[in-house]
């Protein structure tokens, strides 16, 4: 009796084949904004160290925090002995966050506040005043306010219980924006579209669908992830509108046919165009049993023995049944699923045949392993 498929195995089967297109059932039609971004929309990340106040006692003990301390003390004009700063209320900190495209001045943005020392949970804690810089050095955001982790970490006498990572917390709107980043835009009228998973094919279908939508040769490929757009006379000034057209067009994207297997959790993904060749499979389990037996010894009476211990191993060998079973060349992804469970292996054992057809080379796609 075949054994069922159980556990950790996850298999996409993107719609059944017996009607229609079949690529079109493994491939829906998806907006150019979803598969794509036009040049210069993009993001940047920024990052400050700062320092965080208030903690009961679960701050930093180096001798970082006692100098960003010290240092803070004197901007605000107050001398003091910096062996006299005490820093179990006050951690260092790093704050990072990602300015996002068109942010404009006084716009609020979430940070990630993480420890960078020794303390043991930023609970309760406030971020002072931290200028966020890009990879230019450039201040563009200014982060300050109460944190909030989440979770707790509270302990006595050795004891501890903790939920969450109260090392790591969130400011929501805890940033505000400085200094604003620009859109520019090439002076000869292109714009060029930046597909996210390059790809030869999806590049010419996207240039195709601009051009049919249009009614004109305005985009041509350039390579497999990029796509120059020749701007339309109507739209010089304004790109707002036709970018917004460009978004809202629809096209079939393609993508190269893999198996994903992770090893770890048991966990195997196969792509919607994954294709195996007729071969022909073998696979059996051999179990070995090792067990150990203890027995006491004991004298003949009025002897001069002593009580002896002894140990016993048993060690016996099983392996299971296996017969040749023969994969026919599959047409769809649920072929591919009910020839692996035909053969009535647990997903372990399916992660071994998928990597044994991969190296015979009648897998038609990819094999990556996390």
């Amino acid at each position: 009796m075949l054994r069922k498929l159980i556990g950790f195995v996850v298999c996409f089967v993107l719609f059944s084949f017996p009607w229609g297109d079949a690529y079109a059932q493994v491939y829906p039609e998806t907006r150019l904004k979803d598969i794509g971004r036009i040049e210069g929309v993009r993001s940047n990340q920024l990052v400050g160290m700062g320092l965080v106040i208030g903690l009961q006692g679960t701050g930093d003990k180096g001798d970082l925090v006692l100098a960003m301390l010290g240092n803070l003390v004197e901007n605000f004009g107050i001398s003091i002995d910096r062996d006299d700063l005490k820093s179990k209320n006050t951690a260092v900190v790093t704050v990072t966050c990602e300015l996002p495209p068109f942010a404009r001045n006084g716009q609020k943005i979430d940070v990630v506040v993480s420890s960078a020392g020794d303390a043991k949970s930023l609970e309760g804690g406030v971020l002072l005043q931290t200028p966020l810089r890009a990879a230019n050095g450039l201040v563009y955001a200014v982060a300050q306010g109460p944190i909030s982790i989440g979770g707790f970490s509270a302990g006595s006498g050795g004891s501890s219980v903790s939920k969450n990572f109260s090392t790591t917390g969130r400011i929501p709107g805890g940033a505000i924006v400085e200094r604003e980043t620009r859109w520019d835009v090439q002076d000869d009228g292109k714009i060029m579209f930046f597909l996210n998973r390059p790809d030869f094919t999806t590049a010419d279908r996207v240039a195709r669908a601009i051009n049919s939508s249009y009614g004109m040769a305005i985009a041509s490929a350039v390579d497999a992830g990029t796509v120059e757009i020749a701007v339309p006379a109507q739209y010089r000034g304004n790109l707002t509108p036709f970018v917004a057209s460009l978004e809202g067009i629809r096209v079939r994207p393609d993508a190269v046919a893999r198996v994903v297997i992770n090893e770890r959790t048991g966990t195997i993904v196969i792509g919607g165009d994954v294709r195996i060749g007729e071969v022909a499979v073998a696979h059996g389990n051999l179990t070995v049993t090792v067990k150990g037996k203890k027995d006491v010894s004991q004298p003949e009476p009025f002897s001069l023995g002593e009580t002896v211990v002894t140990s016993e191993a048993t060690v016996a060998a099983e392996e299971e049944p296996g017969s040749l079973a023969v994969l026919r060349t599959t047409a769809t992804v649920d072929d591919v699923v009910k020839s692996l469970n035909a053969l009535g292996a647990t997903p372990r054992d399916i992660i071994t045949i998928l990597q044994a057809i991969a190296q015979s080379g009648a897998l038609q796609g990819e094999l990556v392993i996390m």
